[in-house]
C-alpha cells in the first residue's frame, strides 16, 4: 500500500503499547505548525482503532494507517492549535 502523504515528523513508538502511542503523539502534535503532518510508526495493533478515535476528540485529521510486515504507520495532519 502507497504510504498517503509525506510526513513532516515521525515518531517511532514500535515496542510501546497502548496507551503510549496516543500519548507521544499527544506531546509531538503540540510542537507541529497547523497543517504539518505526523508520522507515528507503531507494532501496537490498538492503533488502528486508538488514533482515528484520538484524531476525532482531538480534532486534528486523520489521515490514514498503512501497515506492512507487522509495523502500522499512521498519519495525522495538525488542524487546530
Amino acid at each position: 500500500m502507497e504510504v498517503p502523504v509525506t510526513p513532516d515528523v515521525t515518531i517511532d513508538a514500535l515496542g510501546q503499547y497502548c496507551p503510549m502511542p496516543i500519548i507521544m503523539t499527544s506531546k509531538k502534535i503540540k510542537e507541529l505548525k497547523l497543517g504539518q503532518v505526523l508520522e507515528v510508526l507503531s507494532d501496537d495493533a490498538g492503533i488502528k482503532k486508538d488514533m482515528p478515535a484520538w484524531c476525532k476528540s482531538t480534532q486534528n485529521e486523520y489521515i490514514g494507517l498503512v501497515e506492512a510486515e507487522g509495523v502500522y504507520r499512521a498519519y495525522v495532519r495538525k488542524t487546530r492549535e
